[in-house]
This record gives C-alpha cells, sequence and structure tokens, in this order.
C-alpha cells in the first residue's frame, strides 16, 4: 500500500510538472500569437487553467515533503504531551477539512459535466476538464493527510526529508 500511495502522489506531482509546461507554453505561445497575429484566442484562460492545475496536482507531494508551511515556532515550545496533541489535532481538522474540499471539489466537476457549463472566456472550454485537476489535487491531499494520521498512529514515518534546510524556513 505505502508504494501505490507514493506513486500517487509522484504521478500527481508529475502532473503539476506536465501543468506547469504548460502554463509556460500558452505563454510562450501567446507572446508569439501576438508577434504574428495568428488569432489563436484563449491562451491566457489556458495558461491559467495550467497554473492552477499545477497547484492542486502537487499539494499531495508537497505535504509528504514537508514543504507546506508550518508554524513550528510555537510547537517546538510547548511540552512533548502538548506539542503530540496538537500535531494529532492538526491532523485530525486539516483530514476534515480536506476531506470535505475534495468532496465539494469532486462534487463542482459533477454539476459542471452535467449542466455543460463553459467558460464566459473567448475559448468556451467545458469547465468540467480544467476542474478535473482541481478535485484530483483535493482528493489527493484528503488521502495525504490520512495517510500522514495512520503513519502516526503506527510508528511509521510520513514524511520524507527533502535534504535541504532551506526548504525549512518557516
Amino acid at each position: 500500500m505505502r508504494r501505490t500511495l507514493d506513486l500517487f502522489y509522484g504521478g500527481l506531482m508529475a502532473g503539476a510538472a506536465l501543468a506547469m509546461l504548460a502554463a509556460f507554453g500558452c505563454v510562450m505561445l501567446g507572446i508569439a500569437d501576438r508577434q504574428f497575429a495568428w488569432g489563436l484566442r484563449g491562451l491566457d484562460a489556458y495558461a491559467g487553467y495550467a497554473v492552477a492545475a499545477a497547484l492542486f496536482l502537487a499539494l499531495p507531494g508537497t505535504l509528504q515533503r514537508g514543504e507546506h508551511i508550518r508554524v513550528t515556532l510555537l510547537l517546538q515550545r510547548l511540552p512533548a504531551t502538548l506539542q503530540n496533541l496538537l500535531e494529532w489535532w492538526c491532523l485530525a481538522a486539516g483530514s476534515l477539512l480536506a476531506g470535505g474540499l475534495a468532496f465539494y471539489a469532486c462534487r463542482l466537476v459533477w454539476v459542471s459535466r452535467q449542466t455543460g457549463d463553459v467558460s464566459q472566456g473567448s475559448d468556451a472550454t467545458l469547465l468540467w476538464l480544467p476542474q478535473l485537476a482541481m478535485a484530483l489535487g483535493c482528493v489527493g491531499l484528503a488521502v495525504a493527510l490520512l495517510d500522514a494520521a495512520l503513519s502516526r498512529a503506527t510508528g511509521r514515518r510520513f514524511f520524507v526529508s527533502s535534504g535541504g534546510e532551506a526548504a525549512r524556513v518557516e
């Protein structure tokens, strides 16, 4: 199961990287379009969709690497028992919030698909397509937070060190 979850988080991170490349490609194509007047429509919207997809798809992998912003200044100064209790509370609250976010993100995709909702821009994109990346990232974050809580409960390590101390600036 650990290997499957790690592959899932890694796959989402790869998707985030591809989305960033797509955003870059859309921006560069938009610049070329303005120079050569090709008349391509919706590139700004597609770049925005790609950036949003990258943000959401990277959530679980970023959590696993401990790169999310955490306020440890307070935690470090607490006694070990209170620190442990507060970390449990954070994992539980985060799991509940991420689960609710995932539910409503999936529901948004479903409603947009059922109603045939399209963007109001010149691209007229079916909105459920870019919303799908958001929903997948939210589900991934909920799974990652539950995974972190279960790993903590069983004494296994969830957070993977990124190797650099610069990432620990909080």
